[in-house]
């Protein structure tokens, strides 16, 4: 009795290739091969002695309106070797810079108008690479922080003033010394010179006596 299976259905079978999925085995090497790099931040020689999560406003003159600079963590490093303490910001997720100065004894931070949580500050900044005269504006998610900031940038820019005034003191001190060798040794080369002026006058006393002619005699 004959078959009632299309015959279709067995060549199909028959001829039905080979998966294109299927795993052979073979290991295939990377073309390149990623190497780790280190990063440098350029923050590896300073303390942060603040770290604070905050959303960062410039104010455009051109505009007369408040901009955007970035949210992401507010720091403030200090050197380890100078002392002195700059204001860094980054973007959270890009990482991008959108403030870089040093806190200055000229510096003084104020809260802002109507909001407790935010507070305002001038200062002259290189997060673009070049110095700009910029008026800040920084917003924390809580009126502690904003406090938190406002205390330890203040007491920054005044210890950063005491530093100031003791590098000026050893400056001067440094110059009244430098005066002080040098009119000794003005003194002691005049010292050395005067014996020499006696001796010409000693000389010349002994030749004007010399020409001199006796008194004739009576």
């Amino acid at each position: 009795m004959a078959s009632t299976e299309p015959e279709h259905e067995h060549r199909e079978d028959e001829e039905a290739p080979a998966g294109e999925d299927e795993d052979t085995g073979a290991q295939v090497a990377p073309i390149v091969k990623l190497e780790e790099v280190a990063v440098s931040t350029g923050e590896e020689d300073e303390d942060a002695i603040l770290d604070l999560k905050s959303k960062l406003y410039r104010f455009d003159k051109d505009g007369n309106q408040w901009k955007e600079r970035g949210a992401g963590t507010v720091k403030l490093l200090k050197h380890k070797e100078s002392g002195k303490v700059r204001l860094v910001m980054r973007q959270s997720k890009t990482l991008k810079i959108c403030a870089n100065h040093l806190v200055l004894p000229t510096m003084s931070v104020q809260e802002h108008a109507g909001n407790d949580k935010s507070c305002v500050w001038h200062a002259t900044d290189f997060a673009d690479g070049e110095l700009k005269d910029e008026l800040f504006c920084i917003r924390f998610a809580s009126v502690e922080n904003c406090k938190t900031f406002m205390e330890m940038f203040q007491e920054v820019a005044e210890s950063q003033e005491s530093k100031e005034e003791n590098e000026d003191a050893t400056v001067a001190a440094d110059a009244l010394e430098k005066l002080s060798v040098e009119g000794k040794k003005t003194e002691e080369n005049a010292g050395e010179e005067a014996p020499a002026a006696t001796k010409n006058e000693e000389t010349k006393t002994d030749a004007d006596k010399k020409g001199e002619k006796p008194a004739p005699s009576t």
